[in-house]
């Protein structure tokens, strides 16, 4: 059984940073895919980044790009997502996801896309 574990959310002031991490258990790591997610409140879940371990090859939408960075720890089977300039615009719940084995980043841009795993979800509050 496949399971993930988010962890590192917390409050910050906008201009900071903050180190999210999933940890995986029961997956193929190195052949899959795994990236996260966030839903801020009543706004409908987006996709943030994804990285295809395999390779390192890393995806990122619009908001996330130039300030966040994906990164996976493949022999410890952790996932990293580094977030640098916080803004109160990133303020949600992060969900950690892992697709594969197999699989790559490419559908996770599109909307309504399903990872085959989830973890839960860990909070990430930035003010002003």
């Amino acid at each position: 059984e496949v399971q993930l574990q988010a962890s590192g959310g917390g409050l910050v002031q906008a201009g900071e940073s903050l180190r999210l991490s999933c940890a995986a258990s029961g997956s193929r790591f190195t052949d899959s895919a795994i990236g996260w997610f966030r839903q801020a409140p009543g706004q409908e879940r987006e996709w943030v980044s994804c990285i295809r371990n395999s390779d390192g090859r890393t995806w990122y939408s619009d908001s996330a790009k130039g300030r966040f960075t994906i990164s996976s720890d493949n022999p410890e089977n952790i996932n990293y997502l580094r977030m640098d300039s916080l803004e109160p615009e990133d303020t949600a719940i992060y969900y950690c996801a892992l697709d594969g084995p197999y699989t790559s980043c490419g559908p996770w841009k599109r909307p309504g896309f399903e990872p085959d795993h989830w973890g839960q979800g860990t909070q990430v509050t930035v003010s002003s």
